[in-house]
């Protein structure tokens, strides 16, 4: 894998930028506001991007899909085999739920457990990095990252509430 660099860009966001195998570079400005642009350099100017295309979150979720993105749970069980005490589980959401129809944030799930919610798994969509906003649906799958405990805290928080 390519390394990215990240560079914080004061007051806007930050830019992460990396070389393809190909040999060109690539930037991805990621805004405070959630939105993302697309930049490649100029080639007369190795210091300077042009801005090629502008993402909103949902657009920037379906490029990630398209490109991978839905790679991450293969990713995250491939390192719980190797950090011990680290849990990765799939998590259902179930009709009753309290927390179906009500957003991430709603459920607080981090400050409570100190697990993450690292995507959502709804239908034949993955939704890689969830903001707090995502409303939860009955039939989604949670992609959580945590300890055993904090996980079997999320079931039964997801369950009663």
């Amino acid at each position: 894998m390519a390394e990215i660099r990240e560079v914080k860009l004061p007051g806007l966001g930050v830019r992460y930028e990396f070389t393809t195998e190909e040999g060109k570079r690539v930037g991805v400005v990621s805004h405070r506001s959630g939105r993302k642009e697309l930049y490649f350099p100029d080639p007369d100017d190795p210091d300077a991007f042009k801005r090629m295309l502008g993402l909103s979150d949902e657009d920037a979720r379906s490029l990630a899909e398209i490109l991978g993105g839905s790679r991450i749970a293969e990713d995250l069980a491939e390192l719980q085999h190797r950090i011990e005490g680290l849990a990765i589980d799939w998590l259902p959401l179930r009709d009753d739920s309290p927390y179906a129809g009500r957003s991430i944030g709603d459920a607080r799930v981090r400050t409570r457990t100190g697990v993450s919610i690292v995507a959502v798994l709804r239908e034949d969509q993955a939704i890689p990095s969830p903001g707090a906003d995502l409303r939860l649906a009955p039939g989604d799958y949670l992609v959580v990252v945590g300890t055993t405990r904090g996980i079997e805290e999320v079931v039964e928080l997801l369950h009663r509430g």
